[in-house]
């Protein structure tokens, strides 16, 4: 998987809602009402995450979710994949509650 250029990485984010690019990975911050709420998410983002066998660097504390992603395989670096997983994750994100 060949990591994206930082212009194909600015054209990609804004398709997205609210991901920004720094320190080689693409990032984004949710809130949601409430612990459970937040546990919930990342319940359901995991199971997407695990169909594409991808996976994001996140935590968890109280309604707050952070969510960094970029490709091991690629040198920690930007790829296709890491936008494939931020948008299906947007759209978890929209369709929540």
């Amino acid at each position: 998987m060949e990591p994206l250029s930082r212009d194909q990485i600015d054209k990609e984010l804004d398709k997205l809602n609210g991901w920004s690019f720094s320190n080689d990975k693409i990032h984004k911050e949710l809130t949601f009402s409430d612990f459970r709420e937040a546990m919930g998410f990342m319940v359901r983002a995991g199971f997407e995450a695990e169909e594409q066998a991808h996976h994001p660097e996140w935590k968890n504390v109280y309604n707050t979710v952070s969510i960094s992603l970029s490709t091991h395989d690629a040198g920690d670096k930007v790829t296709k994949k890491d936008i494939e997983l931020a948008s299906a994750i947007d759209k978890i994100y929209k369709n929540y509650g």
